[in-house]
């Protein structure tokens, strides 16, 4: 990886792999690809609602929604690395050696490219998992909006998040009102 970006100049590197092929999988967790930078906070409450309708400026999706959820990106989810290769571990399809490598390489190449890039990452793997959700809540017959009209350090407040997470995005879900 180092020598792609720093060596070659590449910006991006992408992985296609089927699932059943482990061979193709193990390379990818590898290379760090299976990281979730993102989470969900799911917004029900009235009273959360309301809080969070204030850090949006008031916009009326929020309040005519059946839920808003926050979609937020890990600025640590390198950290995780261990936890979730921990399971390949176990099932014998890692050593030790190679978990403690796995996590080492993981840790670098972020910790080496600097707040900035963590960030992008966060933004970036929250961004696509976020169009994911909206997709299959299409497909279950729910409208959903993404909104990014919103005070994130109110929303961080409301939501009182770690200083890990970053708000990219909000979005609505609900049920067209055909009652009328």
């Amino acid at each position: 990886m180092t020598y792609a970006f720093d060596v070659m100049n590449l910006h991006r590197i992408e992985a296609n792999i089927m699932p059943r092929n482990t061979a193709s999988l193990k390379v990818v967790e590898k290379l760090g690809f299976y990281l979730q930078h993102a989470n969900y906070v799911v917004v029900t409450d009235p009273l959360m609602k309301q809080k969070v309708y204030d850090a949006s400026y008031k916009q009326y999706k929020i309040q005519s929604s059946s839920a808003v959820i926050a979609v937020l990106g890990d600025l640590e989810a390198y950290k995780d690395s261990a936890r979730i290769n921990e399971g390949l571990f176990h099932l014998g399809f890692s050593s030790k050696q190679e978990l403690d490598s796995e996590v080492q390489q993981v840790t670098h190449f972020y910790e080496e490219r600097g707040e900035p890039f963590k960030r992008d990452e966060a933004i970036r793997n929250a961004s696509l998992s976020a169009m994911l959700f909206m997709l299959t809540a299409k497909e279950q017959g729910w409208d959903t909006c993404p909104m990014i009209g919103f005070e994130a350090d109110k929303l961080i407040e409301a939501l009182q998040l770690e200083e890990r997470y970053v708000p990219v995005m909000l979005i609505t879900i609900g049920k067209e009102d055909t009652s009328s």
